[in-house]
């Protein structure tokens, strides 16, 4: 099968690191090698993504094969030249210091017809990516048998302001029920009460207040007039001695 490569050559990094992160990506697709390669969390998975694009472009330029038809063939690094450095230690002494380099190739090649009538057929049979069979995780401690339910926009804010709102009376619950050309029965019992309660008096007439008012006037001065009219009390008579007679005696 036509196949490209790409190299990089005296990467400040020892083989051993980058033989592991090649590893993850040897007889991968080329998709899922750069899927992997751009959450892998060492650091030399940036150099190893770059040397692996370089390879799909190669293969895109000169054998003008698409990307989503080619696989991680080969993976491999070697070792390179050491660069040898001294640290100063105690008492005069020195150790070496050894700075390691690698090499690296990366071999992209084109996927069989084989390989790519199954890879169509699995698409196929799985739209939108999802495995077959692969049901959704469910929390520990939660009934399998219910049906799931769906959450309520908002999150946790909107289920904790539909708990405050404070639940309608049934009065005003009756009332919103009714249709609106028809009273409701709570109101027919209102007017009912106020039916039956009495009547008040009838207002007094301008004139039945003005004779009242002239009666209380006259009953006034008929009183005032037999108040002067009463004789004087003999002061004698309820037993206080007359100041008069002790002066005269």
């Amino acid at each position: 099968m036509p196949e490209t490569k790409a190299t990089l050559r005296y990467l400040r990094t020892s083989a051993y690191k980058v033989r592991e992160v090649l590893a993850l990506i040897r007889d991968l697709p080329v998709d899922e090698a750069r899927h992997v390669l751009t959450f892998c969390e060492r650091s030399v998975a940036r150099d190893v993504l770059k040397v692996l694009n370089s390879a799909v472009a190669n293969a895109e330029h000169t054998l003008d094969l698409p990307a989503d038809e080619l696989y991680v063939s080969v993976a491999y690094a070697d070792e390179g030249p050491t660069i040898k450095r001294w640290r100063p230690r105690a008492r005069g002494r020195a150790t070496r210091i050894r700075k390691r380099t690698s090499h690296m190739t990366i071999v992209v090649a084109r996927l069989s017809d084989e390989q790519l009538q199954a890879r169509r057929r699995r698409e196929a049979a799985q739209p939108g990516g999802r495995r077959r069979g692969v049901l959704p995780r469910r929390r520990r401690g939660e009934d399998k048998t219910a049906a799931p339910t769906k959450p309520a926009a908002g999150g946790k804010k909107a289920e904790e302001k539909a708990e405050a709102v404070p639940e309608q009376p049934l009065e005003e619950a009756s009332l919103s029920e009714a249709e609106p050309g028809e009273p409701h029965a709570a109101e027919t019992e209102a007017l009912a009460v106020e039916a039956e309660a009495p009547a008040p008096e009838a207002a007094e007439s301008a004139e039945d207040k003005a004779a009242r008012y002239a009666t209380l006037g006259r009953e006034e001065e008929a009183a005032a007039a037999e108040d002067d009219a009463a004789p004087a009390e003999d002061p004698g008579a309820r037993g206080v001695p007359d100041d008069t007679e002790e002066g005269s005696s």
